[in-house]
């Protein structure tokens, strides 16, 4: 086996925080290989990229203490910032999208969005689609 499930978790992590990473990829070469149940399959990589969204969610926190002024975000981060002004706390289920779900996440702490149901929510958007990958590819 060339990933174990500890490189999924990595690969997950990394995938979630402002670094890119194919994290689905690699979900899907698990899964067809069939060397490790697919419900850890995709409880590992839930774990791991939900852990790498808190981060981002962190970091917009800590951003927002240090950087009150929303002017000073980059427009991706801004329009991401609008989103979540306007849906609150349930855009964060969008986090698995490309590009714009770590900003979605950022926004999330920049507007101190509680921490618990955040978290929930982003787990929640995470394991649906990482679920989905997996059907796929059973």
């Amino acid at each position: 086996m060339l990933v174990g499930i500890e490189g999924l978790f990595i690969s997950a992590f990394i995938s979630s925080t402002i670094a890119p990473g194919g994290s689905e990829a690699v979900l899907a070469y698990m899964v067809a290989e069939g060397c490790y149940q697919i419900e850890q399959l995709v409880i590992v990589a839930t774990i791991g990229n939900t852990l790498g969204a808190m981060t981002t969610w962190i970091l917009g926190l800590l951003a927002a203490k240090k950087f009150p002024v929303t002017t000073l975000l980059p427009e991706k981060k801004q329009k991401a910032l609008d989103i979540v002004r306007k849906r609150g706390v349930w855009a964060l289920f969008f986090s698995w999208l490309p590009l714009v779900g770590d900003a979605l996440c950022f926004a999330g702490g920049w507007l101190r969005l509680p921490l618990l149901p955040a978290c929930l929510i982003i787990l929640s958007g995470k394991f649906a689609r990482y679920a989905a990958i997996a059907w796929v590819f059973i």
